[in-house]
């Protein structure tokens, strides 16, 4: 196959049909059910710091956790909520109530992409990390910027498997094998103990794990990321195969946020995992894992990458 590269640090996946999906783990992440997408290129490692400054420097974009929320859009906000701020881990110190997530997540003031980990600090030191503290919107503006787009689910999920279609993680059946940790997740006992056996509590710079088999980095732990599909359960996805003609392959649902009931959040599929899945706790260290996330919100371990569609490409 002879492709021209359409952009540096990408790498082209060939289209096929997989097996999308578990019937394993969680609820969401089934039925097991098959798809086909195209060939299109991904980037090979996640959006980093570096990267997302080289945006702003160009365009002087302002991300939503940079901005004062709307207070029409959010009725009976405390005012402070409305601040320019972010979402972020907080450990606790010691055991806290698991069914609770206010226990160890907290909107701060002043956390954004250029201080992800509190007003003090900064990506000075975090170049190569991913960026984090971008809501879907912010992600999309730079895929724009860039001349790509968010990858759909199904896309993300054919490319983290590294063509190991059905196997448990991005590498094979084994979490560690031979002890070995392959990819930036949390050890201990989550939310209060980590006990950093593969290196990192915070984010990692991107490559500091083997590739996958298709020779992307990242694609499990670290950081979620954002795809382009609204969430829906795959029961209900309306088309199974994500083609040219259909490559969304379903359609907006808006789901009602159990916590503010007073008004409606779309949400769109993450996936892949972060440094704060555990064992004990959100076992999403996986291709077929996947979560709902509010298109306005930002977090402290979500970031993106980038797929270019080329037909062209796709059939030679």
């Amino acid at each position: 196959m002879n492709v021209t590269q359409p952009h540096a640090g990408m790498l082209f996946i060939p289209g096929g049909t997989f097996k999308m999906g578990s019937n394993d783990h969680y609820p969401e992440e089934a039925p097991v059910h098959n798809v086909r997408v195209n060939g299109f290129w991904i980037d090979i490692f996640p959006i980093t710091n570096h990267d997302f400054e080289r945006f702003v420097a160009a365009t002087g974009y302002v991300t939503m956790a940079e901005k004062p929320a709307n207070a029409a859009d959010y009725p009976g906000a405390v005012p402070d909520m409305l601040a320019p701020s972010s979402t972020m881990f907080r450990k606790p110190k010691g055991p806290v109530d698991m069914n609770n997530h206010y226990n160890w997540w907290v909107y701060v003031k002043g956390a954004d992409w250029r201080h992800p980990r509190g007003p003090a600090s900064s990506i000075k030191q975090l170049a190569r990390h991913p960026v984090v503290h971008v809501a879907y919107e912010d992600a999309a503006a730079y895929a724009l910027w860039a001349g790509k787009e968010l990858p759909t689910e199904a896309e993300w999920e054919f490319a983290a498997r590294g063509g190991l279609d059905g196997a448990e993680y991005a590498w094979g059946d084994e979490l560690t094998p031979g002890g070995k940790h392959l990819a930036n997740t949390f050890q201990g006992d989550f939310p209060y103990r980590n006990t950093l056996a593969d290196g990192f509590e915070y984010t990692a710079p991107v490559g500091s794990y083997p590739p996958n088999g298709y020779g992307l980095y990242d694609m499990i732990g670290n950081v979620w990321e954002w795809t382009s599909d609204w969430f829906q359960d795959h029961a209900k996805i309306d088309s199974p195969c994500c083609t040219a003609d259909n490559p969304r392959g379903g359609q907006q649902e808006n789901s009602m946020d159990p916590a503010n009931p007073a008004f409606r959040i779309p949400r769109r599929v993450t996936k892949g995992g972060s440094h704060l899945c555990a064992p004990n706790y959100c076992r999403r260290y996986r291709p077929a894992a996947r979560m709902a996330q509010s298109i306005d919100t930002s977090i402290s371990h979500l970031g993106f990458r980038c797929v270019v569609r080329d037909e062209r490409a796709a059939a030679q």
